[in-house]
C-alpha cells in the first residue's frame, strides 16, 4: 500500500456564526476550546484549554516551560485588560559574569537563555480574573492527548522531521524522539512525562509547578548545564496585570500589549503609514510595499532601542506613539529608494510561537499568544517532566547601559504579541500573526489589508506577506510567494535586500489567526492562517 500524501493546497473561506469562536494553529486545539463554550465556559476558559493541547499537539512552538500574553476583552465594562505572563531572568544572573565567561551576546541554546517559565501561572491568573472555571475544568483535552496520545498533523509533522538531528543533540529528549526518531505525519504520539506534569497541576494549581518534583526537576536540570537558576526564582515568580497600548488607524483603535512585548512596533508602523494614502494603492505595487517596508524599518529601530522591561527600564510609549513623532519619522521616508539602516529616534524633548483567539456569544474575546522563543526553546527538557525550557533571555543585550541590557530578575525584549482592535467601543477584531519578529509585521499587514482594502479576515491572512528577517533596519527583506516578480524587481531596484520565498520556506512569514465581531448581530467572523494546520471552530 502507498503511502499517503500529505501535501496539501487549501482555498479557504470565511467561517461565520454567533455563539461562540476558536481560532488556532491546530484542529484539536479548537475543537477543545469550542468543547468549552459549548460547556458554559467563557472566552478566557476557551483560550486556555487550547493553548494548553497546543503545548501537547505542537511542543516545538509552545509550552508551560515557556510563557504568554493577553488581551481581554470584557463585553460587559467594554474594556481591555493586559496580562503579562512573561518570566524574569534568574537572580543571579549578570553581565559582569557573562562578558567574563567570553560572550557577546546570550547565546540561544545555553541555559543563560533560559528565564522563568510564566506561562502557567499566567494561564492561572488569566481564569481567576477573567474566568468561569478552573485549571482542573480545562486541562482536560491536553491530558487526554499528552496520556493517550494524538496524530500528528502535516505541518507541523514536516517541521518536526526536519528537527529530528537538533533533538538527538538536545537535553532529556526522548518523549519527543518516539522510537528513537522525529515521528512521521499521521503517527500517534504520546507525551507521557507531559501529561503527568499536567495531571500535576490540574489537581494542585501553579504551585504544582513552581514548587514540588517539578520545580526540582527545572532546577536540577538547569544547574547541571550551568545555569543559576534557582529555586527561588521559580516560587518568586508573579504575573503582572497592566493597561494595554493603542493607536488610531482610520478609525481603527488597534491595541497591544505593551512592553517588554514588540507590540509597540506594530504601533509606530500603523501611525507612519496612516499619514499615507495606501488603500488607493494597488496592494502588490512595490510603491506601497516600498512606504510599509519602510515604516516597519523605522518602527524595529527604535524597538530595538527602547523595549525593555518597564519595572527597570520603562520604555516612553506616549512619546513614540506621538502624532508628532510619526510625522517626523514618516519624513525620512523616500518614495525613491529605501533609506540607509535607519537610527532609532529621540521622541523624548530634554522580542517560534502559537497565537490563538476566543470570542464567546457574549461578546468577550481572549487574543492569546504562548511561546517558546526559538523552536523548541533552549532544547533543554527538565528531566522527567516533558517540560521544554524556554530560551527568552536570549533576547537581552550585552552591551552595558541598553535598556535591555541582562541583570538578575529582570524580564527581556520580548517578540510574542497579542492584538486587538475595537470600533466606537465595541470589539473589531481579536488577531495575532506569530513568528518571532514577523509578530509585529504580521499585525501591520493584516490591519492594512481589513482596514484600507475591507478584507475578511481569512483573505487577510491568505494575502502574500513580506518580512524583515531579523527585525532590523538592515534586514533581509524576505517576500512571499504570491507578491508579483516584478514588484520584487522593482524593491530590489529600490535598495531592498530582497530574497523571494515559495514553499515550505514560507514558514519565515508566521501565520495567524482572526476573529471580527458585528457589534450589532453578533455575528463572528473568523479566519485562520493557510500556512499552518489551523482550523477556526465555530457554532
Amino acid at each position: 500500500m502507498k503511502t499517503m500524501s500529505f501535501d496539501f493546497q487549501t482555498r479557504r473561506s470565511m467561517v461565520t456564526a454567533r455563539r461562540g469562536m476558536v481560532a488556532t494553529s491546530n484542529p484539536l486545539a479548537s475543537q477543545a476550546g469550542l468543547a468549552i463554550l459549548r460547556a458554559g465556559g467563557n472566552a478566557a476558559d476557551a483560550a486556555i484549554a487550547a493553548a494548553a493541547v497546543l503545548n501537547v499537539t505542537e511542543p516545538a512552538s509552545t509550552g508551560i516551560g515557556g510563557d504568554c500574553f493577553a488581551l481581554y476583552f470584557d463585553a460587559k465594562t467594554k474594556r481591555i485588560t493586559a496580562l503579562n505572563g512573561s518570566g524574569r531572568s534568574p537572580a543571579g544572573l549578570n553581565l559582569t559574569d557573562l562578558l567574563a565567561q567570553g560572550h557577546k551576546s546570550i547565546p540561544e541554546r545555553s541555559p543563560h537563555a533560559v528565564t522563568v517559565p510564566g506561562a502557567v501561572m499566567g494561564w492561572y491568573d488569566l481564569l481567576a480574573r477573567h474566568g468561569t472555571m478552573n485549571l482542573s475544568d480545562v486541562l482536560v483535552d491536553a491530558i487526554h492527548y499528552a496520556r493517550d496520545g494524538y496524530p500528528v498533523h502535516p505541518v507541523f509533522g514536516a517541521a518536526w522531521q526536519g528537527s529530528e538531528q537538533f533533538l538527538k543533540n538536545s537535553l532529556n529528549t526522548e518523549d519527543y524522539l518516539p522510537n528513537g526518531g522525529a515521528p512521521a505525519v499521521g503517527q500517534m504520539v504520546r507525551l507521557l512525562g507531559l501529561a503527568k506534569t499536567l495531571q500535576g497541576i490540574a489537581d494542585g494549581g501553579p504551585q504544582a509547578f513552581y514548587t514540588g518534583t517539578v520545580a526540582d526537576a527545572i532546577v536540577n536540570t538547569l544547574q547541571g548545564a550551568g545555569s543559576v537558576m534557582t529555586h527561588d526564582d521559580l516560587r518568586k515568580h508573579t504575573s503582572t496585570w497592566g493597561e494595554p497600548i493603542s493607536t488610531d488607524y482610520h478609525g481603527i483603535e488597534v491595541f497591544e500589549h505593551p512592553p517588554n512585548g514588540q507590540g509597540i512596533a506594530a504601533l509606530q508602523a500603523l501611525n507612519i503609514a496612516a499619514g499615507w494614502d495606501l488603500g488607493s494603492m494597488a496592494w502588490d505595487s512595490a510603491e506601497r510595499l516600498h512606504l510599509m517596508i519602510e515604516a516597519m524599518r523605522l518602527a524595529f529601530a527604535d524597538a530595538r532601542q527602547y523595549i525593555a522591561d518597564m519595572a527597570t527600564n520603562p520604555t516612553p510609549v506616549k512619546e513614540l506613539l506621538s502624532n508628532e513623532y510619526a510625522a517626523q519619522r514618516r519624513d525620512l521616508v523616500s518614495p525613491n529608494h529605501a533609506m540607509l539602516p535607519p537610527e532609532y529616534g529621540r521622541p523624548i524633548g530634554g522580542s517560534n510561537t502559537v497565537y490563538l483567539t476566543a470570542v464567546d456569544g457574549q461578546g468577550n474575546a481572549c487574543s492569546f499568544i504562548n511561546s517558546l522563543y526559538f523552536g523548541w526553546g533552549s532544547g533543554i527538557v527538565a528531566k522527567g517532566t516533558g517540560v521544554f525550557l524556554q530560551n527568552r533571555g536570549a533576547g537581552f543585550s550585552l552591551v552595558d547601559g541598553h535598556p535591555n541590557v541582562v541583570a538578575g530578575g529582570k524580564r527581556p525584549y520580548h517578540t510574542i504579541i497579542p492584538g486587538m482592535a475595537l470600533k466606537d467601543g465595541e470589539l473589531w477584531a481579536s488577531f495575532g500573526v506569530m513568528g518571532g519578529f514577523m509578530q509585529p509585521q504580521g499585525h501591520f499587514q493584516v490591519i492594512n489589508a481589513m482596514v484600507d482594502d475591507d478584507l475578511n479576515p481569512q483573505e487577510a491572512l491568505n494575502r502574500p506577506r513580506f518580512c524583515l528577517e531579523e527585525g532590523t533596519g538592515d534586514s533581509i527583506l524576505a517576500l512571499e510567494e504570491g507578491i508579483p516578480v516584478a514588484t520584487m524587481a522593482r524593491l530590489a531596484e529600490l535598495g531592498h535586500k530582497v530574497r523571494p520565498v515559495s514553499g515550505r520556506g514560507r514558514g519565515v512569514f508566521g501565520d495567524g489567526q482572526i476573529i471580527r465581531r458585528d457589534a450589532e448581530t453578533g455575528v463572528l467572523f473568523g479566519g485562520s492562517d493557510p500556512r499552518k494546520d489551523g482550523l477556526t471552530a465555530a457554532y
